[in-house]
């Protein structure tokens, strides 16, 4: 992925590192019987993470890989794997 600059990669990084400690945090709540309905809200809290963590990285490949394979005149076979990607991430 060469579309990330150094201190994009770094907050991409710090976002994962915070979705482990939610996930963690999640796997703590279970262990200890905590409230179904608190549990709920923590899994919901880390898909949002994850989606934008998504988010950020198709938009980088959009403006880096996408825009400079359509520069190289090979946008058609750029724009078929983008939709193939675009609909797992929207599954």
């Amino acid at each position: 992925m060469n579309s990330l600059n150094t201190e994009e990669k770094k907050d991409l990084e710090m976002r994962l590192k915070r979705i482990e400690g939610q996930v963690r945090g999640i796997q703590k709540m279970i262990e200890e019987d905590k409230y179904c309905v608190d549990i709920l809200t923590q899994v919901s809290a880390v898909r949002g993470a994850l989606k934008k963590v998504g988010l950020i990285i198709l938009d980088k490949h959009i403006h880096g890989c996408v825009q400079r394979a359509i520069r190289n005149d090979e946008g058609d076979a750029m724009i078929d794997e983008l939709m193939e990607v675009l609909t797992r991430f929207t599954e």
